[in-house]
């Protein structure tokens, strides 16, 4: 394949995803690796993507992030599964936190402990949460509307009077190299610094989100035990040496 031609099908695959990895840019196009290094490089000096580690994304392109209400009714029955095997890893008397989004909102219904504290940026899951009868404490912040997450310098703040034994926490990516991700930076320090204060760490992703890889960066996928309904088998081995995988 002409170099012009690797240029095209690279800027190509980009259009279409966002962000591409080296790996598999190796594999679509045959070249080697070092030969894709030098063309991203080149695409890089003319300003047509911007080199991540491991891979590329188009230059100033942020994966968009679907709404509360979208991310409601995709996937229901892979996350009310998910929900249910993270809501068992809950014990009594444990102080747990739940990341703002729908996987971890589904949990709620199955939380059987006695005696949790739950804190929480979702809105919607302070009023699951009360409806249950469960004690818990919203992050003070902004209210990112798109999401209804709380975010920002004064939820991080707030967040540093607690300490979790547990805390879940959704991703929109999981992959091997890049570890967790999710498309808002600010969003990702809140997830972040929860995990940092907890004692353990779960996040919850459904089958559709192994391998994919969005903008900011949460942690290394050591990090974290992964909760999934169900492990793409040409995934399994490779995530398998990285974490521990719950499946259900």
């Amino acid at each position: 394949m002409l170099t012009e031609e690797r240029y095209a099908a690279i800027i190509e695959r980009l259009q279409e995803r966002g962000i591409v990895k080296l790996q598999e840019l190796v594999d679509v196009l045959g070249a080697s690796e070092s030969t894709i290094r030098r063309d991203l490089i080149d695409l890089e000096s003319r300003h047509m993507l911007k080199r991540i580690h491991g891979g590329a994304a188009l230059v100033n392109e942020k994966t968009p992030e679907p709404g509360m209400e979208e991310k409601t009714f995709k996937n229901i029955q892979q996350k009310t599964a998910i929900a249910r095997l993270a809501a068992q890893e809950i014990n009594n008397g444990e102080c747990i936190y739940l990341d703002a989004g729908t996987t971890t909102l589904a949990m709620i219904p199955y939380i059987e402990a006695k005696d949790v504290t739950v804190v929480t940026n979702g809105l919607s899951h302070v009023e699951a949460l009360v409806s249950k009868r469960i004690r818990s404490y919203l992050l003070g912040g902004m209210m990112k509307i798109h999401t209804k997450a709380v975010i920002g310098s004064i939820a991080l703040q707030n967040m540093d009077n607690f300490r979790f034994d547990k805390c879940f926490i959704g991703t929109n990516g999981v992959d091997p190299e890049m570890g967790y991700t999710t498309p808002d930076p600010e969003e990702a320090l809140i997830k972040r610094r929860a995990h940092q204060l907890s004692g353990r760490s779960y996040v919850l992703a459904d089958s559709s989100k192994i391998g994919e890889i969005t903008f900011a960066k949460l942690f290394d996928l050591e990090e974290a035990d992964l909760i999934t309904e169900h492990m793409p088998e040409h995934w399994r081995s490779v995530i398998a040496q990285k974490t521990k995988i719950i499946e259900g």
